[in-house]
């Protein structure tokens, strides 16, 4: 199968004003916005997160950043809302540092009354797609009815990067994260379960790094097995991403993870690229019932098993 190669502008998504920043997160006037409430606010929204990439990394060496996502149920961001007066933002994790909330309230505006609350079934920094997750969350409570591709424009304008979290069938892109743009369209993958947990530390995304192996021969590679459901040549080929940007760029032990996989009989490896998750592939229920274990003793922490289950067909553009 031919990748059908696509290059999309989700459209220019407007500015929203100003904020204050004493720590309390106060609205004030702005101009009229693509992005804005349309009715009641719902009181809560949830956006499943990833973890890590099957593959991520340069198409050619002078090419685009791109990633084939690893799309989760397990991790996730909740934003909720409570009305009340003025407008706040409650962020106990840190999900959305400083920054990123300052260009946030800046495209919101004018706000609703009341406190926006956030948190998370993953620690920022993992590799699993917290900040995209958070961002995405509050322009679905605070916008709701916006178009999937107004939300990737507006995530990809406050952070830099975006993982294609807003897509219904997020794995089944090949998404250019410094573009907010899906490049190719990906046959929906097999039924798998990822048994993994976190290296020590963070590392939050940079929008500006480029320095990523270049993985044009796995992303080429990668729709015929997805076809096929041929999940040990899939799991294949992101081990080979997982190793050619661990030796490029370090991070977390590899090698403990790889002797994970070797002593669970996993079928591959994969990684945040750019964050501290680390997994093994299964297949579906086909994990044995030690691997957890496994994992904690390689010293990963919060090691829990990802169901993952076919989509039916393709992602719409």
């Amino acid at each position: 199968m031919s990748l059908r190669w696509r290059h999309r502008d989700p459209g220019e998504v407007h500015g929203f004003g100003p904020a204050t920043g004493d720590g309390v997160w106060r609205s004030r006037a702005g101009r009229r916005a693509a992005l804005r409430q349309r009715g009641a606010l719902a009181a809560s929204v949830r956006v499943a997160g990833h973890f890590g990439e099957w593959v991520q990394g340069r198409l050619g060496p002078a090419g685009p950043v791109v990633l084939i996502t690893l799309a989760v149920r397990e991790r996730a961001v909740t934003a909720r809302w409570r009305p009340g007066h003025g407008f706040q933002i409650h962020d106990p994790a840190d999900l959305l540092p400083s920054p990123l909330r300052r260009a946030l309230l800046r495209r919101l505006a004018p706000l609703p009354r009341g406190t926006l609350s956030l948190s998370a079934d993953m620690p920022p920094g993992a590799g699993c797609g917290s900040s995209t997750a958070a961002l995405t969350a509050v322009l679905r409570l605070l916008a709701p009815g916006a178009a999937m591709w107004t939300l990737a424009k507006a995530v990809w304008r406050i952070e830099g990067a975006t993982d294609p979290l807003m897509m219904p069938v997020p794995e089944t892109h090949l998404w250019a994260p410094r573009a907010a743009h899906s490049l190719a369209r990906l046959p929906a993958l097999p039924a798998a379960d990822v048994l993994g947990g976190f290296c020590p530390g963070r590392a939050r995304t940079d929008p500006t790094d480029h320095r990523f192996a270049d993985v044009s021969d796995l992303v080429a590679a990668w729709p015929g097995p997805a076809a096929a459901g041929d999940l040990p040549a899939l799991a294949a080929l992101a081990t080979q991403s997982a190793q050619r940007n661990h030796a490029l760029r370090g991070g977390g032990d590899l090698a403990a993870l790889e002797a994970a996989a070797r002593t669970t009989g996993a079928l591959g490896l994969v990684i945040g690229h750019t964050g501290t998750a680390h997994g093994l592939v299964f297949p579906p229920r086909g994990a044995p019932e030690t691997a957890i274990a496994t994992l904690r003793r390689a010293g990963y922490r919060d090691v829990r098993r990802h169901a993952l289950r076919p989509a039916s067909g393709l992602a719409p553009l």
